[in-house]
């Protein structure tokens, strides 16, 4: 098990994320889909917990097939797709990915949202016990990002927005931006399989990254699309984007709904006690972007796998092509995936 603390900080208020968050998931997903491809919301409404209150449960798959290098599409269903569960009691969410494929590898996210820039080092406190994690912030303009996701409208060094009057982000605007809210999150990834589980949770720790820096980037470059909205305005967008998301990438008719009436808590299960997966598109690429100036290479080393089809003089015996099968990583950089998926995110 590798757990680790993001923090994002932005330039906005934790209430106007509240809007931002979800107009940047429902955006981020659609731009990510492509037919037989992409993110299928299989079931958003209401939901109440008897410890967190009101809030909303969410159910998607994550289709990844043509994602995964050719060596993994040759052992994996044809089908092949990811379940994301979230619940959203915000300022406080939970977020599980689940793959029947993989059975031993698994991903947990808790996210609570506070109006400060990352200063609060016990906001984990009662769910950590005493484990260890370290400590990662992340720069929404000043990190790189996959050259393939970049794009000169959300480089944050560079925006300005028109109806806020916020940015251009400098570099240290941590310190000095009004208002500034962050996103703490909670990350646990477990890949149980022996000889590979220390290089694919951090690999999964990088593609996890990639995904909440590009969302995160987004969710402020949009900013003047979604700062006028109102809660009503924002969920009836969400679900016509759903719709068309799903038609997008082969689901008729789209199978969600967004209810008005709240799910009691034995409708639906709430999250389960152990972790389970956010599964992004491919893997993540460490290129710099081209601006002028450099941004700063915070993530971790990408993940070299082993050989896939190992010979049998050097390997043995076909035990070990299976043990390939058993331990397939995420291979999706955000779309981030999708994501992972960022979403959410």
């Amino acid at each position: 098990m590798l757990m680790k603390e993001y923090r994002i900080c932005m330039p906005l208020t934790v209430e106007e994320y509240r809007i931002g968050q979800l107009y940047m998931i429902s955006k981020h997903s659609h731009e990510q889909s492509d037919r037989g491809e992409g993110v299928e919301v299989v079931q958003n409404e209401p939901f109440e917990d008897p410890n967190h209150g009101q809030g909303q449960f969410t159910e998607k798959r994550v289709y990844l097939n043509s994602k995964l290098p050719s060596w993994a599409r040759a052992v994996v269903p044809k089908i092949f797709y990811v379940t994301e569960k979230a619940w959203n009691y915000y300022p406080y969410t939970i977020t599980e990915y689940t793959c029947s494929f993989l059975p031993k590898f698994s991903i947990h996210i808790e996210t609570k949202y506070e109006d400060n820039k990352g200063s609060n080092d016990n906001i984990f406190e009662t769910e950590l016990k005493d484990q260890e994690r370290e400590v990662c912030f992340v720069d929404i303009a000043y990190d790189e990002i996959p050259e393939r996701y970049y794009k000169e409208s959300e480089d944050l060094r560079y925006f300005k927005s028109e109806k806020t009057s916020r940015g251009v982000l400098q570099e240290g605007w941590r310190d000095t931006q009004e208002p500034i809210m962050c996103s703490y999150k909670l990350v646990t990834v477990k890949f149980e399989v022996w000889g590979l589980q220390t290089r694919v949770e951090q690999f999964v720790h990088k593609v996890v990254r990639d995904v909440l820096l590009l969302g995160h980037r987004q969710a402020f470059a949009w900013v003047d699309e979604w700062i006028d909205m109102t809660m009503d305005e924002v969920r009836e967008f969400e679900r016509t984007i759903q719709e068309a998301t799903n038609q997008k990438i082969g689901v008729f008719p789209p199978s969600i709904s967004i209810s008005e009436m709240p799910l009691s808590s034995c409708a639906l299960n709430g999250p389960a006690s152990a972790p389970s997966t956010p599964m992004c598109t491919d893997a993540p690429e460490s290129l710099s972007v081209p601006k002028d100036r450099p941004r700063k290479k915070s993530a971790p080393e990408t993940l070299t796998l082993p050989d896939p089809a190992p010979s049998a003089a050097s390997q043995g015996s076909s035990s070990n092509q299976l043990a390939m099968s058993n331990h397939l990583p995420p291979s999706t950089p955000p779309s981030n995936s999708d994501p992972d998926e960022v979403g959410g995110h």
